[in-house]
């Protein structure tokens, strides 16, 4: 199918069906050039200067360190990176969190759906550090009903039994819950715990290629959604 057909299959969501919202923050809220450049650039930069390395050389160390722990816990975790590179993770993103930002369209979104009494709620592997750090600069918070960290919670959202752990703290219908990521790889966990409604998203990152969609219903953008839930039939 079409990317254009899938868009189109998001904005004929029955959002009468739909009581409870849960949004990924990074890629999905939040563009994702922030995070790309400061692990793909500015952290390799950092390390080469600390340790004497070229800049290639930095960037393969790292790329194989990431790639060793992709998906896990560690892997979003600026604690273990901090002691794996002996560097201040957390102090490097405040270096460059002049690039967060909040994709377009987003705060209209949240807006329009908690005007229509839907339980929204930011459901994130990012690390408690980096999550304070995005809803500072970006002012989110006033828009969500809660916020849960996978940190918190002991796992992963790649890792199934994380929703059962989401069950306990934010209860939910698995059958009137939207869950929106960028992360094909969670939406497949998702998927497999049995939430119905399942959004990915095209570009997360503003200045990269589309991704695929991965057979689930797929916007660019969230004034995709809008005309659904300003629809005289809502």
């Amino acid at each position: 199918m079409m990317l254009e057909q899938l868009g189109q299959l998001c904005i004929m969501f029955d959002w009468n069906k739909i009581d409870c919202l849960f949004l990924d923050m990074d890629g999905t809220l939040l563009d994702l050039h922030f995070d790309n450049y400061f692990w793909l650039e500015h952290v390799p930069k950092r390390y080469a200067e600390a340790r004497g390395l070229s800049l290639e050389a930095s960037s393969k160390l790292l790329l194989t360190g990431y790639k060793d722990i992709e998906g896990t816990l560690e892997w979003y975790c600026l604690d273990h990176w901090s002691r794996e590179l002996e560097l201040d993770v957390a102090l490097l993103k405040e270096e460059v969190s002049h690039l967060i930002s909040v994709h377009p369209h987003v705060t209209e979104f949240l807006g329009a759906v908690r005007e229509r009494g839907k339980r929204v709620a930011l459901v994130t592997n990012a690390h408690q550090k980096s999550l304070a750090l995005k809803l500072e600069r970006t002012q989110l918070a006033g828009y969500l009903d809660a916020v849960i960290c996978a940190h918190d919670l002991g796992l992963p959202k790649e890792n199934p039994r994380f929703w059962s752990k989401l069950q306990e703290v934010e209860p939910f219908d698995r059958e009137r819950t939207l869950f929106v990521d960028d992360n094909l790889s969670v939406l497949a966990s998702a998927d497999q715990y049995g939430i119905s409604w399942l959004l990915s998203i095209l570009r997360p990152d503003t200045r990269g290629p589309d991704r695929e969609p991965g057979g689930y219903p797929a916007i660019h953008g969230f004034d995709e959604l809008l005309s659904g839930l300003t629809s005289p039939r809502f």
